[in-house]
């Protein structure tokens, strides 16, 4: 008999969203188990799945502590071996659960797997936040097999193999909980955005591959928290970028990296500036100041992990030794499948 695998929605004020995707996500997903775990929220969401869908169990976390923390402490009494962690707005489809529980089954060194994930708002395209597998380039800059920066790619099936990538994706994160819990879980210092990517880079670390199985697939809707426009979403990209390639690199390529990425985050602000968008600038500096005034916590939170090796990029799956940016904006390489010719 297959290990169950326990879905765990987290929800702020997410009520809209739960009406529109959760009696779905039951649907698709039995036999398995759903979970709510409730980001102490102020609307009457946690009433509704009450009086509407009682085999949900419900956990009520005492403040709102973000993806990291509202997962971190909602999952502690989960007793499935397996558990993915779903965005509230994330459209299931029938027995997409049964690839992930087979290929737990058949990979079991596999500490984290993600569906193809394409975006509901066109669904012939890969969505921003996976696609089909996340890689990572050389100065840390995270993009997708269907999406290079800003660019989606039509689904045709060109990234359809199952296949061990660098990160899967927060809005759909399938995990193996004793991986889960070897790396360290997830990291609260990040609050919310790119706290997948560390975690599943602490995952490498620790011995484990993360995997893309394209034969699940969902639907993300995105933007439900804070859209792509939200100068704060800015903030906590570029913020967090930082903090995980101080946290995960060797100490010397990590500083080379990190001035490197000075100047082209310097550039990203000017950019934003002759877009008519100088919130997204001011983001930037802040980002950077705040990362700087994180430091002695950044390196408490690498100190915490000595067991996990400090390896290079290059020793990881998933990653491409050159520069996405540069290969984007000078060479005009738009598709993920253009950067390995």
């Amino acid at each position: 008999m297959k290990e169950k695998i326990a879905v765990a929605i987290l929800n702020w004020n997410g009520k809209a969203l739960l009406e529109k995707y959760l009696s779905g996500v039951i649907q698709d997903s039995k036999p398995h188990s759903v979970y709510v775990i409730d980001n102490h929220s102020s609307d009457d969401s946690v009433s509704y799945i009450h009086n509407n869908f009682p085999e949900v169990q419900i956990i009520q976390n005492g403040e709102n502590l973000g993806y990291a923390g509202g997962y971190n402490e909602g999952l502690k009494p989960l007793k499935e071996k397996y558990v993915v962690l779903l965005n509230s707005d994330v459209r299931t489809t029938p027995r997409w659960l049964e690839p992930i529980s087979v290929h737990f089954e058949n990979y079991p060194g596999c500490g984290a797997v993600q569906p193809k994930i394409r975006w509901e708002r066109e669904p012939e395209k890969f969505e921003y936040a996976g696609a089909s597998g996340g890689y990572i380039d050389a100065l840390g800059y995270p993009f997708c097999r269907g999406r290079v920066l800003y660019e989606l790619e039509k689904d045709q099936g060109q990234y359809d193999d199952a296949r061990p990538v660098f990160w899967a994706t927060g809005a759909c994160l399938a995990v193996n909980m004793e991986a889960f819990l070897r790396a360290g879980k997830l990291d609260p210092m990040l609050f919310a955005h790119m706290e997948e990517i560390d975690l599943c880079w602490r995952m490498q670390r620790a011995g484990y591959e993360v995997w893309v199985e394209p034969k699940s697939e969902v639907y993300h809707l995105g933007g439900a928290t804070l859209n792509a426009d939200s100068p704060r979403k800015t903030y906590l990209n570029f913020r967090n970028n930082l903090i995980i390639l101080v946290k995960n690199l060797p100490q010397l390529r990590a500083m080379g990296v990190v001035f490197a990425r000075l100047i082209l985050d310097g550039v990203a602000g000017v950019k934003f500036v002759l877009q008519g968008k100088p919130k997204h600038t001011l983001a930037i500096l802040k980002a950077h100041f705040a990362f700087y005034g994180r430091v002695t916590k950044i390196q408490q939170s690498r100190i915490s992990h000595t067991t996990l090796p400090l390896l290079p990029l290059k020793r990881l799956k998933g990653t491409y030794s050159g520069s996405m940016v540069w290969q984007f904006y000078v060479r005009g390489l738009k598709k993920f499948s253009a950067f390995f010719k």
